[in-house]
């Protein structure tokens, strides 16, 4: 690359590529959490009514949350450790691009005003 132009908008790239990454983390993650939330949920039938603002979440469905949770977790383990550690991969590479052009600057300006350019 030649250009410093060239060079912030590769930094830009990787640095999408490395939030999308970490977005989809946080997608599997939200999945797990809802789908153990309506796990424990169809688990344990409540016949019991208190009032329209009490909650009826006991310890034990909270228990049950968390089980599931875990199971859910290790069943995606595979795709969670795959992401993780393609995100420390861009991670290191945008550290080592930074490095090697001498770029300090805060790229996320950047990322904001290309965004805004499109």
């Amino acid at each position: 690359m030649r250009t410093y132009a060239e060079q912030r908008e590769k930094l830009v790239r990787m640095m999408r590529a490395c939030e999308e990454t970490r977005n989809h983390i946080e997608i599997i993650e939200r999945q797990i959490r809802k789908r153990a939330e309506r796990m424990a949920i169809t688990a344990r039938v409540k016949t019991r009514q208190y009032g329209r603002s009490t909650s009826t979440w006991t310890t034990a469905d909270e228990r049950q949350y968390q089980e599931n949770a875990a199971q859910l977790r290790f069943e995606r383990r595979s795709e969670i450790d795959a992401l993780t550690r393609k995100l420390e991969r861009q991670e290191g590479a945008i550290a080592a691009f930074r490095v090697r052009y001498r770029i300090n600057e805060d790229a996320e300006l950047w990322v904001e005003a290309g965004e805004a350019a499109l």
